[in-house]
């Protein structure tokens, strides 16, 4: 026994952590590919390899998949100290090359010297589909740094490949993430680039992009809908996610054909997002001028919002309350009530839909079933859920209205 456990322990040297082990880069110089600094790794690696997210039959396991920052053309290697097989008999290690293969597009290299010659190729790289927007970041060490948004599908010249690609960073940054049919039509594109210099050349990087799939709505109306958004790590906090979505929404309330704009299962981090967007757009039209917001959520709200803006009842509704927390004075006692009691009544909505379907099982059930189901009847339980997820919603209020302070 105590054979087996030693056995054991040795085994579980050769185990190694993939969100670690996978090393990405963007490279724009050839000395990026030697620099640590400019290496980032996987939120997630479980859709490649388990749960677990372990690669087990390696030391020192290092999967190094490096794209040129503008096409993406990518560098592919694994390295690794020693492997299981060459200190035990019939343990196999996992196939970790097999496994990466499976999302990596052909046409990838696993020679450095290749690598480069690709990388000089990308002075002739340039963004794909229509300029929609341009903007400028502020950044301590370069200073100013310009940004372009494009528009893009899949009829443009060399954006399939590039479009295969740039989706594999899904599988590393999405939970759920999976890869779409670009062929169907009816997916658009929006891709964000860094213009750079290089060698006295203008030069672009890949920041990031969105897919959106345009649903048919009876009779000649469309709606699209966001699935995919990413802006990649080493972009991230410098506020492209808002200028992506600001300049998607805009792009869509130009057609009149759009009924109005949605998204696919949105994570918690995009619905912020979008609401910081959604006010922003918002807090210019009459309809929610600060003097009409004392006066509750209106139907004037809801058809500006939908006619100029495609944004739907439940969106406007969201926008309403954090333009009104802006407006209320939270220490007049009477004011804060009120405003309380008008957030509350929205989020009262699917305690009300439980209880309905509470009282419709009391026809249906056996009593041991019933009281199986009775916990959730329990009014003081839904007043404390009630009152802590209204804290939440106000503590995420705030600090959209302080991003858009900052932004004034």
């Amino acid at each position: 026994m105590a054979g087996v456990n030693t056995m054991e322990k040795k085994l579980a040297e050769y185990k190694c952590d993939t969100n670690e082990a996978i090393c990405l880069k963007l490279v724009r110089f050839p000395e990026d590919i030697e620099d640590d600094g400019t290496t980032f790794h996987p939120e997630y690696s479980h859709q490649i390899f388990g749960d677990d997210e372990v690669a087990f039959g390696y030391k020192g396991l290092q999967i190094q998949l490096f794209y040129s920052a503008g096409n993406l053309s990518t560098l592919f290697k694994v390295k690794y100290s020693s492997k299981v097989t060459e200190t035990f008999d019939c343990v196999e290690p996992d196939d970790v090359e097999g496994k990466i293969r499976e999302i990596v597009p052909a046409g990838f290299t696993c020679n450095t010297d290749d690598f480069i010659s690709l990388l000089e190729k990308d002075a002739n790289f340039k963004p794909f589909g229509t300029l929609l927007h341009t903007y400028t970041v502020h950044n301590e060490e370069a200073g100013e740094l310009t940004y372009q948004i494009h528009k893009a599908d899949i009829t443009c010249p060399g954006f399939q490949e590039y479009h295969e690609r740039l989706q594999t960073f899904l599988m590393w940054f999405i939970e759920t993430a999976s890869f779409i049919d670009a062929d169907d039509d009816r997916w658009d594109f929006f891709l964000v680039f860094e213009k750079y210099n290089k060698d006295g050349e203008t030069l672009y990087a890949t920041v990031g992009y969105m897919t959106v799939y345009n649903y048919y709505v009876y009779p000649d109306k469309t709606r699209p809908r966001v699935s995919q958004m990413l802006i990649l790590p080493p972009f991230q906090g410098e506020g492209h996610g808002a200028q992506l979505l600001e300049a998607v929404h805009r792009f869509y309330c130009s057609l009149p054909k759009v009924q109005d704009i949605t998204a696919e299962d949105p994570s918690e981090n995009y619905v912020k997002l979008r609401d910081y967007v959604l006010v922003k757009l918002c807090q210019g039209l009459p309809s929610f001028a600060a003097d009409k917001l004392h006066l509750g959520f209106s139907a004037d709200m809801i058809k500006e919002a939908q006619d100029k803006l495609k944004i739907n009842k439940k969106h406007a509704r969201r926008v309403y309350e954090i333009l009104r927390l802006r407006a209320t004075d939270m220490s007049d006692e009477e004011k804060a009530r009120e405003y309380r009691l008008e957030v509350k009544k929205r989020l009262f909505g699917p305690y009300r839909k439980n209880q309905r379907e509470l009282a419709k099982m009391r026809k249906c059930l056996r009593p041991e079933e019933l009281v199986s189901h009775m916990g959730q009847m329990d009014t003081q339980t839904q007043h404390e859920e009630l009152e802590k997820s209204y804290q939440v919603v106000v503590e995420d209020y705030r600090r959209i209205i302080e991003r858009l302070a900052s932004q004034a």
